[in-house]
């Protein structure tokens, strides 16, 4: 690695984002990182910043106020013109990843956003790679083998969040023919494999917690489900390390569990249930509960029950996948720096510990 490195990462502030760019800052040492960053009431884009790389570190980082939603990023022309004097590298994984945006709200970011960035991209003089972090759902109401090479096939999308980022990675592909580029698609994202460490309780955490709670046993779906997830620790060293590697330009790359180390919902179902000393999870063919019994026990629940039945809904469609995703061109360009997805179940309970631990996001966990 030359030491001219400036790298712009957008969605630096997110979940991935922190994990991110504290992997870059320790894995380049020599290169600089250039964070766009909005700001929110109360608090600056610097601040956040601080708030999350180390005092040693911060001399390597600049932090642009800016938002992707907006024309130019939101960038000051002054700004834009440094950076794209500079950049040599952008990782792009802002988006927004709420299930219940409207389908021109998700468009506006997750499309549109990533429309500004290639812009950008194209742009910079010196750029070497721009990295696009997008997601394995793009696949949608598939229910087969996923392979890599594979975008839109005629699949159905569950909610607007698949289907603006399909559209999004169908941009990236587009430009891929005159940028030197590589997708990266990272399944359901959860915490780190060694410490069960997590910002974002959301995806299986929620469910997991009522179940935990005993609020719900009842599963509207089937026991051999699948559900692929994959620690962040392994997907921030996955996407630090394929955004230097020339040998993944113009691939498309799955950060995924895939066949060998996924697991089904009754898997991870029983292992929850012995860690919570829960009882045993009862499956619902989820046509049946969602014309008959939701409605039923909707009108017969109240309170937190009742608000597990209306949360749940946008859930309901991850309990019914039998899709996997192949990893053939993650395999090839990751297993030889060793950098592997551990399986599931091998770091089901240290999740589990830290759930505990932090009583579901409420209270701090002291850095191990």
């Amino acid at each position: 690695m030359t030491s001219d490195e400036l790298i712009l990462v957008t969605g630096a502030t997110g979940f991935l984002g922190t994990r991110l760019v504290r992997e870059l800052l320790e894995r380049y040492p020599q290169a600089r990182l250039a964070l766009l960053v909005r700001e929110r009431a109360g608090q600056s884009g610097q601040q956040r910043v601080d708030a999350m790389v180390p005092l040693e570190q911060r001399g390597r980082v600049d932090v642009y106020g800016g938002d992707v939603a907006l024309e130019n990023c939101g960038l000051e022309a002054a700004s834009l013109h440094r950076l794209s004097a500079e950049t040599t590298r952008v990782i792009h994984s802002a988006a927004t990843v709420r299930f219940d945006h409207t389908l021109q709200e998700a468009r506006a970011i997750n499309v549109e956003g990533t429309r500004r960035v290639l812009d950008f991209a194209a742009g910079a003089p010196r750029l070497r790679s721009m990295t696009y972090v997008g997601t394995a759902y793009v696949a949608g109401e598939r229910n087969d083998l996923v392979r890599e090479d594979e975008l839109a096939i005629g699949q159905g999308y569950r909610n607007t969040y698949e289907q603006t980022k399909a559209e999004a990675e169908a941009l990236v592909r587009s430009r891929l023919e005159s940028m030197p580029g590589v997708i990266l698609r990272p399944s359901i994202i959860v915490g780190d494999s060694q410490t069960g460490a997590t910002s974002s309780f959301k995806m299986m955490y929620w469910p997991l917690k009522i179940y935990a709670r005993r609020l719900w046993r009842t599963v509207p779906g089937f026991p051999d489900a699948v559900l692929d997830i994959v620690p962040v620790d392994y997907v921030a060293t996955a996407v630090a390390r394929l955004a230097f590697d020339e040998a993944a330009l113009g691939e498309c790359v799955h950060l995924c569990a895939g066949p060998r180390a996924s697991a089904t919902i009754q898997q991870i179902a029983r292992r929850a249930a012995e860690y919570f000393n829960a009882p045993e999870a009862r499956y619902v063919d989820p046509k049946l509960f969602f014309a008959a019994v939701r409605p039923l026990l909707f009108m017969t629940l109240w309170g937190r029950k009742r608000r597990v039945l209306r949360d749940g809904r946008a859930y309901r469609d991850y309990f019914t996948m039998r899709m996997q995703f192949d990893t053939t061109n993650a395999d090839q360009l990751l297993g030889p720096l060793d950098v592997t997805p551990p399986p599931v179940l091998d770091y089901l309970d240290r999740l589990f510990q830290y759930c505990v631990a932090s009583d579901w996001g409420r209270k701090p966990v002291p850095a191990q």
